[in-house]
């Protein structure tokens, strides 16, 4: 995480060569190298970094509650419940970042919702490519909704084209200081909920005799799940793949403890988004490739793997 967080600061797609941005990390460098790596790069290094952490626990949450691989934010239709509200707050006149990030909490809130009826109906819990699917038709509504949306004002079209596509560049600490309070909270229920939650893995029933209430530990999560997307996605959009990637990485490494998976996601979650961006500026140098586009290359082989590994007989 060091090492690419140090990559994200001094690579760009900007004129500033890494030479230059090395020597303002030490004090020296011309101003237009400072203003560049402090008032650009580094609120754009602490968004990665928050948006990596937030997407990759919430996936790990998702998929240890659900007992689902493949459960992922940006498949079960959450960030894309998220990604609507936004966007329909932005036709509104919604102009303030702390109704945007509440909006998006909203907007994941209700998303999740759907995801966990999903998961327990009779038959589609079960079945993770199901549930895949469910949550795949969800996703597709609610962008079906959203582009709906854009028809109805070109000028707030362009700003929620723009956001959609997913992007950490631009942002500033303001943005990221409206989204802490909420993210704070919910790594205080995770916390919380990261015990019990090992229990729930093994059972309704084994949760149950342990003397932990399953009803309340879903509620939990989904709250947790909810405030991570919905902060991520004010900050950055809708990242796909994100929460399916990290928590893979972090069971490869640490095996099926929700515990130890967790943990694993907090270093795992930044790295990714950061390699993610940080590849988005070089390959179309000068210009950007939007950091959602990057994020599906990367995610969609790992999704492939996970369904392959399981051989699972509905494919």
């Amino acid at each position: 995480m060091a090492i690419i967080s140090l990559a994200s600061l001094v690579l760009g797609a900007g004129p500033v060569a890494p030479g230059d941005a090395l020597a303002v990390l030490v004090g020296e460098g011309s101003e237009e190298a400072r203003f560049v790596l402090m008032e650009l790069r580094l609120p754009r290094l602490a968004v990665g970094v928050t948006t990596g952490l937030a997407l990759g626990v919430a996936g790990a949450l998702l998929q240890a509650m659900t007992r689902n691989p493949l459960a992922e934010p940006g498949l079960l239709g959450v960030s894309a419940g998220s990604a609507f509200a936004v966007s329909l707050a932005i036709l509104l006149g919604a102009s303030t970042v702390t109704l945007t990030t509440l909006v998006a909490q909203a907007g994941a809130l209700g998303g999740c919702s759907l995801v966990i009826a999903a998961s327990r109906m009779k038959g589609l819990g079960n079945d993770p490519i199901r549930l895949v699917l469910a949550g795949a038709t969800l996703s597709g509504l609610l962008l079906a909704m959203t582009s709906l949306l854009m028809l109805v004002d070109q000028r707030a079209a362009d700003e929620i084209r723009f956001w959609v596509t997913g992007s950490i560049a631009g942002r500033q600490w303001s943005q990221l200081t409206t989204a802490l309070p909420s993210l704070l909270l919910a790594g205080a229920m995770v916390v919380a909920v990261a015990q019990p939650l090992a229990s729930l893995t093994l059972g309704e029933r084994v949760a149950a005799g342990l003397g932990n209430h399953p009803g309340r530990i879903r509620l939990l999560v989904v709250l947790a799940v909810a405030l991570l997307v919905g902060g991520a996605t004010a900050l950055a959009g809708p990242l796909v793949f994100v929460g399916l990637v990290v928590p893979f990485l972090a069971r490869a490494l640490a095996g099926a403890d929700i515990r130890k998976t967790l943990w694993l996601c907090l270093p795992l979650g930044p790295s990714v988004v950061l390699l993610a961006d940080t590849v988005s500026r070089l390959l179309a140098a000068p210009a950007e490739l939007p950091l959602g586009v990057v994020t599906a290359l990367i995610g969609a082989p790992v999704l492939l793997a996970i369904v392959r590994a399981r051989r699972m007989p509905t494919l």
